[in-house]
């Protein structure tokens, strides 16, 4: 789906190298010796077995979910709605996008530096970040063509709020966890969701599309394009996550991960930036409460609003995330 021209005004400046061109977003992908076989966990929503979806959590901590009962026009529809909105100037975007929808670009830490440092530690990615919970209220001066992005982005929360508690009761089950007891550890009100731009670069060997990391979220919800350049990192291996129509890709977090004393894993995955391609995904963040307190017997007991700051301290002082590592009962840090 990316777009056939590109406003390369849209592009933050540090994007916009001297050779890239209208031409250049047309040229097809170079192509590959054999198509990278489809290796993910399927999971079918519409038969959601929670020995099946636990295994997956375990094995591999990400799967693909079908029969998921999202409408492809919505899919089709909010993704060109997306694209039309990261179309727009980046001074547009910047300046009217700042709170409560926020537009971001590169690392966010080293976009709030400078935009001077090695473009080897640059994030070659811009977004939209979308609390949910505030879209009903929202009185906006946006860009006419942000209601009808609007619109869609409060249906599609409704799917994904459906489709995230279905699977956390599921994994709760699996994992043998009461349901009342452990029902507020997913808290839809925290829900938000991102939708990015992976801007084409014109030396993609040497910049990520995005770095290596986990999620900090319960689960994460994916919509992806077919350009491919998502990786996810198993037996320390990058293993292809390759783009399947009418799919979504969920991956499990931090939060999972601490909830489930460490059962189910939370996934180290990265993108790979793309030369000759924008790639354009959608997803959908859900966390626990800010104050409801983690209790897992391999972490000291943390609510979320901690384990946040503590993400934002090493980020700002180390320029990574540390996450899990810190709250472990043996700690060494």
């Amino acid at each position: 789906m990316p777009s056939s021209t590109v406003n390369l005004s849209s592009y933050p400046p540090l994007f916009r190298p001297p050779n890239l061109t209208h031409q250049a977003q047309t040229t097809s992908a170079p192509s590959m010796a054999a198509d990278p076989p489809d290796l993910l966990p399927l999971v079918d929503f519409q038969d959601l077995q929670p020995k099946q979806l636990g295994q997956a959590c375990r094995d591999w901590g990400v799967f693909r979910l079908i029969n998921h009962g999202v409408p492809g026009t919505l899919l089709s529809g909010l993704s060109e709605q997306a694209m039309e909105m990261f179309n727009l100037s980046f001074e547009t975007k910047k300046d009217q996008f700042t709170d409560p929808i926020t537009y971001f670009w590169s690392t966010p830490a080293l976009t709030a530096q400078s935009v001077a440092q090695s473009v080897r530690n640059v994030n070659w990615v811009e977004g939209f970040n979308v609390p949910l919970c505030q879209l009903p209220l929202l009185q906006t001066q946006h860009p006419s063509s942000f209601t009808s992005f609007r619109s869609r982005l409060e249906e599609y929360g409704k799917h994904m709020g459906r489709l995230g508690r279905a699977m956390f009761e599921a994994m709760l089950e699996d994992l043998k966890l009461d349901k009342e007891n452990y029902s507020s550890y997913l808290a839809e009100s925290t829900a938000f969701i991102r939708a990015y731009r992976y801007p084409q670069c014109s030396d993609a060997t040497r910049v990520s599309g995005m770095d290596a990391h986990t999620d900090s979220s319960i689960m994460t919800i994916l919509s992806q394009d077919d350009v491919g350049g998502l990786q996810v990192c198993r037996d320390n291996c990058w293993v292809h996550v390759k783009p399947v129509p009418g799919t979504l890709v969920v991956n499990i977090g931090d939060m999972m991960q601490a909830i489930s004393n460490e059962e189910y894993k939370s996934v180290m995955h990265r993108v790979k930036a793309n030369q000759v391609k924008e790639r354009f995904s959608i997803c959908y963040f859900v966390f626990p409460g800010e104050d409801t307190v983690i209790q897992s017997s391999r972490y000291m007991p943390f609510t979320y609003k901690q384990f946040q700051a503590q993400v934002q301290r090493d980020v700002k002082a180390t320029g990574a995330k540390v996450g899990l590592a810190r709250f472990k009962r043996d700690c060494s840090f």
